[in-house]
């Protein structure tokens, strides 16, 4: 009698991703230690390249405004990832100078930038590895139409329009993989509208997420957090080239990391003459006995716009506030850094319900019991169509003006 063995061929691909790196060129501080740069992130990628690795980044590469690095270099790193990302989502501060400035941009990349649902962009891209076909899409979120006043750019519906690339994408591709760019709550509900993505890598909302399964689906996701803090890791198991278990973790980008020296060293010259350029955004304004974490920055903010709208009560959305600050010398720089956009405090009047809808993604300062004026941001005003009264002051100069 005779017995037939039969293994089953075991693959494995290993994926990378990065997102919302907003020219962060620098390690900088977190409440976790120093994090993040350019040149340890190439470094390590670079490593992981020559393994086999595919790379990719969720977009929003450039943040105009803040820092002062990306007003004066745009997007010189897109270059300089030539031959270490495999592809990139079109994120919405990816046209922040511009069209012309983007299609620039554009040409000094080597890689695909994707959008399934913008005008003018690849919808995906298949890749190949160890025999296993890895498709890749990405969608511009539902917010792209109000965040990005570029008139040659136009967005379609983003559900749709992945519907309509996934179901072509299951036809080419072994896996399909979402790398980016809506926020977490839509990436959740697209895996439950549109099932038959595997794995989604999380952008746009900076949210820092270890590897999870989408409740009530069959997508993973999993999301780096911001600025080079951290890189998804995720590998993809086969056999006999159907898709197993996924595994996957945040790597934290520190000093463990190896570098790629001739990019340091280019970063080091690079920020020497932004600095003697600008010497207003790096001379010391304050010393900080103590760190500040987002959160009790965001509480000092918020008391100084009640103080300076005369309001009992104040409201910012949490992405106003992107870093917290570390004990010592502060610089506007570093300011900018934890507060990128220069919101103009508002008064607006509203009511108990709309203070509570806003309350689940933003910071608030005072209690609400009826119908009464609120000091928030002209970002959240326009945002939701609200009628407000300008004070003409920033947050951002309250906060200087207060330390």
């Amino acid at each position: 009698m005779r017995f037939a063995l039969v293994l089953a061929l075991q693959t494995t691909v290993t994926l990378f991703h990065f997102s919302d790196y907003h020219s962060h060129a620098l390690p900088f501080y977190t409440e976790d230690g120093e994090r993040g740069g350019i040149a340890r992130a190439i470094g390590y990628l670079e490593q992981q390249k020559q393994r086999g690795a595919l790379v990719f980044s969720g977009g929003d590469t450039v943040n105009k405004g803040a820092p002062a690095w990306s007003d004066k270099y745009q997007c010189a790193e897109w270059a300089w990832l030539n031959g270490v990302v495999d592809a990139m989502a079109f994120g919405n501060h990816d046209a922040d100078y511009g069209f012309a400035a983007f299609e620039q941009c554009r040409a000094s990349a080597k890689y695909p930038i994707l959008s399934a649902n913008t005008t003018g962009f690849e919808p995906y891209r298949v890749f190949t590895r160890k025999g296993i076909r890895i498709g890749v899409f990405a969608i511009a979120g539902k917010d792209f139409p109000q965040l990005v006043k570029v008139p040659e750019l136009r967005f379609g519906d983003p559900v749709e329009a992945a519907r309509r690339t996934v179901a072509e994408l299951r036809k080419r591709a072994d896996v399909v993989v979402m790398i980016g760019h809506e926020h977490a709550e839509d990436d959740y509900e697209l895996a439950r509208s549109v099932p038959g993505i595997d794995l989604i890598f999380g952008s746009h909302t900076h949210l820092k997420r270890e590897l999870t399964r989408i409740p009530g689906t069959d997508t993973m996701f999993i999301s780096p957090s911001q600025y080079l803090t951290y890189i998804s890791w995720v590998e993809l198991q086969f056999a006999d080239g159907k898709l197993g278990a996924i595994d996957g973790a945040l790597v934290p980008v520190d000093a463990r990391m190896p570098v790629d020296r001739a990019i340091e060293a280019r970063v080091a010259r690079m920020q020497s003459a932004l600095e003697r350029e600008n010497p207003e955004l790096f001379a010391t304004i304050a010393t900080l006995s103590a760190p500040l974490s987002v959160g009790a920055l965001a509480n000092r903010a918020l008391e100084l716009m009640r103080k300076a709208a005369n309001t009992a009560v104040a409201v910012s959305t949490t992405s106003s506030f992107r870093q917290p600050l570390a004990a010592g010398p502060l610089n506007m720089e570093s300011l900018r850094a934890a507060l990128p956009y220069d919101n103009e405090i508002v008064v607006c009047t509203m009511t108990p319900a709309q203070l509570q809808r806003y309350a689940p993604e933003s910071f608030v300062s005072g209690e609400l019991r009826e119908s009464g004026r609120v000091a928030t941001t002209d970002y959240l005003a326009n945002r939701e169509k609200l009628q407000c009264e300008k004070t003409g002051k920033k947050v951002r100069s309250e906060l200087r003006d207060s330390f």
